[in-house]
């Protein structure tokens, strides 16, 4: 019998994560965050604006994105995000432990020689 871990927990782990990462090349609203994810990952993962925007505001109150609204005539304002130095900093860490982590569990899960 297959189990799944509930989308909710990979999300916990990874979220911070995937939204640094999607404005690190340039400043992005919510809902484009939002439809990258899922876009990228093939529906796999998915935010709502209930989890989504919170999680925004945390990382800006922590100083790590900064967001600035905008609006654009005929569509209406949208709070954009950009990632800070500090931002920038962290990004680069959970990267780097990103990565130890997927090298670690992949030695553990990959089949041993016969």
């Amino acid at each position: 019998m297959e189990q799944k871990v509930p989308e909710v927990e990979w999300k916990k782990v990874s979220a911070e994560l995937l939204i640094l990462s999607l404005v690190e090349a340039r400043p992005r609203h919510g809902y484009e965050i939002s439809k990258l994810i899922e876009q990228r990952s093939g529906g796999a993962v998915r935010f709502y604006v209930a989890s989504l925007y919170p999680l925004l505001y945390r990382l800006e109150k922590r100083g790590w994105l900064q967001g600035r609204w905008v609006e654009k005539a005929g569509q209406r304002r949208r709070r954009y995000y950009r990632l800070t130095p500090a931002g920038r900093s962290v990004l680069d860490s959970q990267r780097r432990g990103w990565h130890a982590f997927v090298e670690a569990i992949n030695r553990i899960t990959e089949a041993e020689p016969a």
